[in-house]
């Protein structure tokens, strides 16, 4: 069901589409974020966003708006709009001392927040009066946050890291936000409130609301996906263990279906079908194993010194029959119901709603 691949870069650090899904923005693994946009099958670069110092970390692109929110190693993010065909930088100051980590706008797009290594995570408001982005924290972890996601109220936020917990915080501010929030958990939620949370047995690597907001899904380093009902006002969680290596992010396509990726260098659909379970690999692997196409005498011996050399390898590359040569570290939706992942193979691959 894969629609096209392409190599951008060396290595892919993140990626987010603009509304219309005519750009991609990605971090090549270092401290830029290039924008491409989409002809057919093919990428144009098009921008390169140079003001981060370290690796680029986070990128989520507002649906509405058209602003891009970017968030670094170097400990800051920053807001982009575009103006006179250039992509004009503000700074926010986060107020931590690690390294940001994930970066999402709230559905509303009024708030964003950034995960960190500081063990918190920083709420972000446009404050008019004095034309700033100024932040507030959610505390209560006890270790590097490493992923966030805004339930569709924008009232919750999820949270998952290296304390071993799934967590719900409320981030709900009087003033930004309007009205008494309608969230599973109620209505009454001072900011920074913790609501539900879940031990798990690893890292959590990724957690996402499904589109209604009644269930939160996340991927644990112990090669578990768990899918937790929410609808009760309290988190009752579903474990699904599988025979393979831990997934680095997922997505939810509906309700009854969440695709996930990481180091298995293929997405694999999970599916309430009477009980959610994994039910398929979705990239079986149609291209040829083994080595790469082997070069003539002199050639192949030239590149095994040069391998030697440049890149300290001993043996040559072996390619993976399937469409990721690496694992997957990002994936996000695209299109009708179909999804978009990269990985540290710098490959983009978009691929058809699941069947």
């Amino acid at each position: 069901s894969q629609m096209s691949l392409k190599r951008l870069a060396p290595c892919i650090t993140c990626h987010a589409w603009s509304p219309d899904g005519s750009r991609v923005a990605i971090c090549p693994n270092d401290n830029e974020i290039h924008i491409y946009a989409k002809k057919g099958n093919d990428f144009a670069l098009e921008h390169k966003l140079t003001e981060h110092d370290q690796v680029v970390t986070g990128i989520d692109w507002s649906a509405r708006s058209n602003r891009i929110v970017s968030c670094s190693q170097d400990r800051n993010a920053y807001v982009w709009t575009f103006q006179n065909n250039i992509w004009k930088p503000t700074l926010v100051i986060l107020r931590i001392n690690r390294a940001a980590t994930h970066v999402k706008w709230s559905p509303d797009e009024t708030k964003f927040a950034v995960a960190s290594g500081a063990k918190c995570v920083s709420v972000c408001y446009f404050e008019e009066d004095n034309d700033w982005w100024v932040s507030k924290h959610i505390k209560k972890h006890k270790s590097t946050v490493l992923r966030i996601d805004w339930h569709p109220s924008s009232a919750l936020i999820a949270t998952g890291g290296t304390d071993f917990k799934a967590r719900v915080f409320s981030a709900f501010i009087k003033g930004v936000d309007k009205g008494a929030p309608n969230t599973p958990f109620g209505s009454k939620l001072p900011f920074g409130e913790p609501v539900a949370e879940v031990d798990t047995d690893g890292w959590v690597q990724s957690i996402k609301w499904s589109p209604s907001g009644n269930q939160l899904a996340w991927a644990s380093h112990d090669s578990t996906v768990t899918v937790a009902d929410a609808s009760s006002g309290q988190l009752r969680p579903n474990v699904i263990r599988y025979n393979d290596l831990p997934l680095r992010d997922l997505i939810f396509i509906n309700e009854g279906a969440v695709v996930g990726a990481g180091h298995d260098c293929t997405p694999m659909l999970f599916a309430n079908q009477g009980g959610w379970k994994l039910v398929k690999k979705l990239d079986q692997g149609g291209g040829s194993a083994g080595p790469a196409p082997a070069a003539s005498g002199a050639a192949s011996a030239r590149n095994l010194f040069q391998a030697k050399d440049t890149r300290g390898e001993d043996k040559t590359e072996t390619k993976l029959t399937t469409k990721h040569q690496n694992c997957i570290t990002c994936v996000q939706k695209y299109g009708n119901g179909g999804y978009s992942t990269t990985g540290m193979d710098g490959n983009i691959v978009i691929w058809d709603a699941p069947k």
